[in-house]
């Protein structure tokens, strides 16, 4: 069996829908696959375990491999690049800001501490943030998906403490892609993201980075946008390879 040259993260499946899109785009250009990890209720709030289990995935391949997440799957990948760097080829990071423990859950159990309102209304406004206006039916289908990837999600944010994570300097070929109207990761996390592989390398030593921001989109950019998100990562992957 052939193994794919490139690794999609995910630690939210109730979300992966938002996904498929981009990775369609994705496999015209690279043999892809879907790597999962579901946080079960019993599970410590870590991501150290999905880590493991992922490189028990990865220590079998003989060559190292593209990796790529979304908010928290991006921080799963970066602590993998970060212990496992032989075995990444490339890292690309979807809504993924300097501070990357910062994720649509960190704003929701903000907002359920401040303000005397109900599970359900504070979802109801993270949908309208996340995706704008919608109708009545949809709005209810997201408000659903929210609900479950609050229960199911990997994302290290509860009720009763907020992670604060630092940022994670990699020496891997990195791509980092954000948008201009995300209000969960904004744009100076990820323009941060320079200033911290400035300050942590020198010239010599420094590996490739670009950072790229879809115009409009939100945090689920790569899902409204799929076609022009490909092209930036497939354009990273030639850059990559072009220097190897």
């Amino acid at each position: 069996m052939t193994t794919p040259d490139t690794l999609w993260l995910t630690t939210s499946p109730e979300l992966k829908f938002f996904n498929n899109a981009l990775l369609r785009h994705l496999s015209r250009q690279t043999s892809i696959a879907q790597w999962e990890y579901h946080q079960k209720p019993d599970d410590p709030n870590s991501l150290s375990v999905a880590v493991t289990l992922l490189h028990d995935y990865l220590k079998t391949r003989k060559k190292p491999v593209n990796l790529i997440g979304h908010s928290i799957g991006g921080l799963l990948g970066l602590l993998y690049a970060q212990e496992h760097k032989e075995r990444v080829k490339s890292l690309t990071l979807l809504s993924v800001g300097v501070n990357p423990g910062i994720d649509w859950h960190s704003h929701y159990y903000v907002q359920r501490k401040l303000l005397p309102c109900s599970r359900e209304f504070i979802l109801k406004h993270m949908v309208q943030t996340l995706f704008g206006y919608q109708n009545e039916c949809t709005l209810q289908k997201l408000i659903t998906m929210l609900d479950r990837d609050l229960n199911n999600s990997a994302s290290p944010h509860s009720l009763y403490g907020h992670a604060s994570i630092a940022p994670i300097p990699v020496s891997v070929p990195l791509l980092v892609c954000g948008c201009q109207d995300d209000v969960i990761v904004d744009p100076h996390q990820i323009q941060g993201w320079q200033n911290l592989v400035s300050s942590e390398t020198t010239q010599q030593t420094s590996p490739t980075i670009r950072l790229w921001q879809c115009p409009q989109g939100g945090h689920f950019f790569h899902h409204f946008y799929p076609d022009i998100v490909a092209k930036e990562i497939t354009k990273f992957w030639n850059l990559n390879y072009s220097h190897a």
